[in-house]
């Protein structure tokens, strides 16, 4: 369908895809009845997300005339949350309980694909083995309309990837206490008879809460199955992992390999968040392969003076070229590193975390499980709410995605590959004191009526339009004239001199 040109087309679409009750669209067209009409698209979109009636993610389906596929199985589509060539990972409601989920969806263009398909079934059921605080689950796994989709614990937070790319390497106790709570996660994924293969600081996540979850089992393979052939065929030519972080011999054979080169992985893990650098930063993939087998990175306290001479010795050991002089277990590194971990840390700051719409925090609290309300906590700050293009901005093209919107397919092409990772907005507001957080039985639904209703009066509040074109141009031509003008003095009176 086309993306709609006027409001009630783009109010159609929303009365068709039924996210929202009737009630609900009739309470938000009450509260902007006086001008609804006369808003874009865009404006209403923008509207709708800033007063908690639909997420980023819904409203720019809309925008692209999208009203169908909001739902995978048993689940409402609420965001979309990462992206990558094995799938994309979206945040979900379960449609009955309510419960937060991620949902990770094949590709369509691989859902033809044995291959494909046999890896992603075996990344579920990898990830629904071990159960442990620090590794992040698989519920369940399931086909409906060509769609194939495994259902997973959903990790509210974001990963060390992004929080050293945006904000430079962490401090010793943390980097310690995040790699060991890894650690034992790869350790209890070991007990279970897995090898991870891919661990990097992009698959490991922190949450609000300063809990660590290793994820992404999509490269895991059993101890005991050594004659997979799904594993053999795909190995045979292929160097598995990331080779910022693959450990040397599974660039050799990514077959053949143990626990250990999930704590060479680690260890590179580890040297990223002191360094804010990889091992080696420079080069192609190729050359980095061999220089895996041959060169030492640049020593830590080189590049970080006040890393303690102990710490740097343990990641040394976790990255030894040889598996043999590596540590034996993940365990055998949390008990190393015990010296620099065990103090109590603070919870990662608010800018380091990611901000979801209001409808996305909102999701989920009224499921009579005991969770609590986190639209009004101290970890859960409110999306900075964005002027559309009649409020200030400029305008912009009907075919342009909203500044404060996800990117992303639709739920009816909810399986199309994505070659980019989903940007989210991670502008937080400064730290609040600490408060309550109130169960969710307990809200005041009055009092969330007469906040969407300020936010909707606040943004149909008039505003000044922008200068015009004309008066910017006459003052610039202005200028250029009484510099034009100086110049003409100057050469005069320097002609005379000479």
């Amino acid at each position: 369908m086309a993306a709609p040109t006027t409001s009630n087309e783009f109010l159609d679409l929303v009365r068709k895809s039924e996210l929202l009750p009737p009630a609900r669209l009739d309470e938000f067209l009450r509260l902007a009845k006086a001008t609804s009409a006369k808003m874009s698209p865009r404006e209403l979109a923008a509207l709708l997300v800033s007063s908690g009636f639909v997420t980023q993610f819904q409203a720019e389906q809309f925008l692209q005339g999208k009203w169908k596929g909001f739902t995978i199985g048993k689940y409402r589509v609420l965001e979309r949350i990462g992206a990558g060539g094995m799938g994309t990972v979206y945040l979900c409601e379960h449609a009955v309980v309510g419960r937060k989920v991620a949902v990770k969806v094949l590709p369509s263009s691989q859902s033809n694909n044995p291959t494909a398909k046999a890896r992603f079934y075996r990344e579920a059921r990898a990830a629904g083995v071990a159960t442990h605080p620090n590794l992040v689950k698989a519920h369940d796994v399931d086909e409906e309309n060509g769609v194939h989709f495994i259902v997973m614990d959903y990790v509210d937070g974001a990963s060390l990837q992004s929080i050293i790319m945006r904000f430079g390497p962490l401090s010793v106790a943390r980097a310690a206490n995040y790699i060991t709570q890894a650690a034992l996660g790869l350790q209890a994924a070991a007990d279970a008879g897995l090898i991870h293969r891919d661990v990097k600081p992009a698959n490991i996540m922190l949450e609000r809460n300063g809990t660590i979850r290793v994820l992404d089992l999509g490269l895991a393979r059993f101890y005991e199955d050594n004659t997979d052939p799904l594993t053999l065929k795909y190995d045979e030519n292929n160097v598995l992992g990331t080779a910022d972080y693959v450990a040397p011999e599974q660039a050799v054979d990514s077959h053949d390999v143990d626990i250990r080169a999930d704590i060479y992985s680690l260890g590179a893990t580890f040297y990223f968040l002191l360094t804010g650098q990889t091992t080696f930063p420079t080069g192609r993939i190729a050359q980095k392969l061999i220089w895996l087998q041959v060169k030492q990175p640049t020593p830590i306290r080189e590049l970080r003076p006040e890393v303690p001479a102990g710490l740097a010795a343990v990641v040394d050991k976790m990255m030894a070229k040889s598996p043999e002089h590596r540590y034996s277990t993940p365990a055998q590194v949390a008990a190393a590193l015990a010296p620099w971990a065990g103090g109590k840390l603070a919870p990662p700051t608010l800018e380091e975390m990611p901000t979801l719409s209001l409808a996305a925090l909102a999701a989920g609290n009224g499921s009579g499980s005991g969770s609590e309300s986190r639209v009004n906590s101290p970890r859960y700050p409110q999306p900075r709410n964005r002027p559309s293009s009649s409020l200030g901005e400029r305008p912009q093209p009907a075919d342009a995605p909203l500044r404060t919107l996800d990117r992303g397919a639709s739920a009816a092409d909810i399986a199309t590959p994505c070659a980019m990772s989903a940007q989210r907005d991670t502008t937080a507001e400064p730290a609040r004191p600490k408060t309550a957080v109130v169960p969710s039985r307990m809200l005041d639904q009055q009092g969330a009526e007469s906040n969407r209703r300020r936010e909707v009066e606040r943004h149909l509040a008039p505003t000044q339009s922008p200068p015009s074109k004309w008066v910017s141009l006459v003052v610039r031509w202005g200028l250029l004239l009484v510099v034009s003008g100086a110049f003409g003095v100057a050469l005069s009176l320097l002609t005379r001199l000479l």
